[in-house]
């Protein structure tokens, strides 16, 4: 049995071999700026915002029912939108959208006539000016979301990646499968087959549902599923704050303590930080949690009371790279992981420049049968390439703006 401290042993030396020698390739497939070297290098000094616009986009493939501990999800046809900034040097900026577009547009104008490439300005303007109510929800999605197309903006300014202009740490980033939801007659051969298709894909680690079911059942679960992998896969179990006590979520966790899981995401409510903290000191499981707080305060507070071993707050959710790094910097003080949640496009750039993150959630690529706006990393041996597109790499492909623009 993988004791905690064990864990976190392993957590760092697998950080030394995820470290590679930075090699930047310069062969970008998309041209995704227009300007040239003269205008590039005049937009080394100054970058200010003429314009923003959003992109709406809604796919014609139904995505199946399933859920989690505490939410149902699919069954519709699902949809993308991004942010798209235009500056006055004729670079454009992309980025997925979190919060309302009325929001986005308050913070992003209070940008207006700002050099953008002062980042950090940038983001106490937005934080900390007129900030009623800013400290937690829907408006620090609102500013994620702005930040992370300042950061698309800035890297193609310098033709470079954005993880480069922060700073790679690594070039093979270590990824999971996030799946394993419940749906209407599925039963642990269908959960296992499902498992085993991510080892397929090139998956090492795999993350499944619990918490919606009774304690023993999930239990059976996640032991069919850990039984069918292995010694090839790791296996990490996500309650979703599913259970309402924590006595309940140890209960569950000491019936599959023995299973040697990567980790137990979640498992109580995310204000119940004493919770947290008696299943982190119960179970010899890692406790995860974060993805519903906000800010380096929210992560000072998760720290604060012991609530977690590895901390995985959500990039965009949580206020953007230039807050992810200084929630990272704070969790490093306290030697912390984090393993950012959320959309991956996004998080490589953490996960690639962030020197204690340790794994990127993604979907499979079945997800993106569905979802086609941002093409699934192709996965070898657990691992994904750092991206080289530079910016975010995430610019909507004009044929599927085309084709499935609704805004």
């Amino acid at each position: 049995m993988t004791k905690r401290r064990t864990f976190l042993k392993s957590v760092a030396t697998g950080l030394a071999a995820f470290s590679a020698p930075s090699v930047f390739a310069g062969n970008f497939t998309r041209n995704v700026s227009k300007t040239n070297k003269n205008s590039v290098k005049d937009a080394l000094r100054y970058i200010s915002i003429k314009d923003l616009e959003f992109i709406k986009l809604k796919f014609d493939k139904k995505t199946p029912l399933n859920w989690n501990a505490v939410v149902k999800s699919g069954g519709s046809y699902p949809g993308a939108s991004f942010l798209k900034i235009t500056t006055s040097e004729g670079i454009t900026g992309y980025s997925l959208t979190k919060g309302s577009s009325t929001d986005i547009k308050k913070f992003a104008g209070k940008l207006k006539g700002k050099n953008l490439l002062n980042i950090e300005e940038m983001w106490d303007t937005m934080y900390f000016y007129n900030r009623k109510p800013v400290a937690k929800g829907k408006e620090i999605h609102a500013i994620g979301t702005v930040d992370l197309c300042i950061w698309d903006i800035i890297g193609k300014a310098l033709h470079l990646p954005v993880h480069k202009v922060m700073g790679t740490c690594r070039e093979k980033i270590p990824v999971y499968a996030a799946g394993g939801y419940y749906a209407e007659g599925k039963g642990i051969p269908d959960l296992v087959k499902e498992m085993e298709e991510y080892l397929k894909e090139g998956y090492k680690v795999v993350k499944m549902k619990v918490g919606y079911l009774d304690a023993k059942e999930d239990a059976k679960r996640t032991e069919a599923v850990v039984k069918a992998l292995g010694n090839d896969a790791r296996v990490m179990v996500d309650a979703n704050n599913g259970y309402k006590t924590a006595y309940e979520a140890i209960r569950y966790g000491k019936l599959v303590e023995h299973l040697d899981l990567f980790w137990f995401e979640e498992p109580v409510a995310p204000d119940d930080w004493r919770g947290n903290a008696e299943c982190r000191e119960e179970l010899d499981i890692p406790i995860v949690a974060g993805e519903n707080e906000f800010t380096r305060w929210g992560a000072r507070d998760l720290v604060d009371n012991h609530s977690c071993d590895i901390v995985n707050i959500d990039t965009i959710k949580g206020g953007g790279l230039t807050e992810m790094k200084k929630i990272a910097a704070l969790c490093s003080a306290f030697h912390i992981p984090v393993a950012p949640h959320g959309n991956a496009h996004m998080n490589i750039h953490a996960v690639a420049s962030i020197s204690n993150a340790i794994i990127l959630e993604t979907y499979p690529a079945k997800a993106r049968d569905f979802n086609p706006a941002l093409p699934a990393f192709p996965v070898k041996d657990g691992m994904v390439d750092a991206p080289t597109e530079i910016g975010l790499g995430m610019e909507p492909d004009p044929e599927l703006v085309k084709k499935y623009r609704i805004g």
